[in-house]
């Protein structure tokens, strides 16, 4: 196995065209091989020293860009992220241990493509776009194009995911993801929901955007919500979220549990969302705040 250190973009670039495979944190491909997924590729070309995929910033629309490269405890912890975009936050902050959160990168959980990945139901919710580079250019796609299948994603071999793009959010909107967890370290998400909502001003949805984790083959928004009472937009959220997930059995749990979970979650996360939107203060990740997953401090 060959492995180049990249320290800027053409150099990966260069890697990419010539057959080599990204590598940043490595926590998703590491941990594949040594499960026996599949096997560590011939070729090699590491990110995570080029500075310009690490990087936060303002769009000039107000919106957000956020690299490739940017690691989960950043999106955690950085302030701007917490209070437009805290659904991001709540994802990046469940993602496996405080180890991983450190290396592992919102680009390889992007490109990684499962369809139980914490941070994807958060950027459907937020219409955001994958900018993916390659010698020839770049594109921006958004995730419902680029995820195609658990594992798959739209984007070319020689194209590498250098940024993510969050559009500007709207006065009075708030935003939340919630999984459910049997434990509070290194798990993966059962099922998940994140939700954005914006309110009127005198505090009714006005809109609201809904996706779905573990329960289909990729990342899914659930379709017909309209606005109205928060506690009326919330059940139809449950309902809606319940009736249009396509969950699987495994050993982790049965369809039919996860069907009925997807509701809930779905539920909450509409109602943590107009409580943020509204200008309550929920901690990240909210998970915590409403009480799901282990006590502090239990055996996990």
């Amino acid at each position: 196995m060959s492995l180049l250190i990249a320290t800027t973009l053409d150099d990966a670039l260069a890697a990419l065209a010539a057959g080599a495979r990204p590598i940043a944190g490595g926590t998703d491909l590491v941990v594949g091989a040594r499960h026996g997924k599949a096997p560590l590729p011939a070729s090699l070309v590491a990110i995570d020293r080029i500075e310009s995929l690490r990087t936060v910033g303002r769009s000039a629309d107000g919106g957000l860009v956020i690299g490739a490269g940017v690691s989960h405890h950043t999106i955690e912890t950085d302030s701007t992220i917490g209070a437009e975009w805290s659904a991001l936050a709540d994802a990046s902050a469940l993602v496996g241990s405080p180890a991983t959160r450190h290396v592992g990168t919102l680009g390889g959980n992007v490109m990684n493509g499962s369809p139980a990945m914490d941070t994807g139901a958060p950027l459907v919710v937020f219409g955001a776009e994958a900018e993916l580079a390659s010698g020839s250019g770049s594109r921006r796609v958004d995730m419902a194009t680029l995820w195609v299948g658990p594992g798959r994603t739209s984007a070319a071999a020689d194209e590498l995911c250098v940024a993510i793009h969050l559009p500007a959010r709207a006065p009075r909107s708030g935003s939340a993801y919630l999984r459910l967890e049997y434990r509070r370290a290194m798990e993966i998400a059962v099922v998940g929901a994140a939700a954005s909502v914006t309110l009127t001003a005198d505090g009714a949805v006005d809109s609201v955007r809904v996706a779905l984790t573990a329960v289909a083959a990729t990342i899914v928004e659930v379709t017909g919500l309209t606005g109205g009472s928060v506690a009326d937009v919330a059940a139809a959220a449950e309902a809606a979220a319940a009736d249009q997930a396509t969950p699987i059995s495994d050993l982790r749990a049965s369809d039919r549990y996860r069907r009925h979970c997807i509701g809930v979650m779905a539920r909450r996360a509409v109602e943590a969302a107009a409580r943020r939107a509204s200008g309550e203060t929920i901690a990240i990740p909210v998970n915590r705040a409403v009480g799901i997953g282990m006590a502090a401090g239990a055996a996990s």
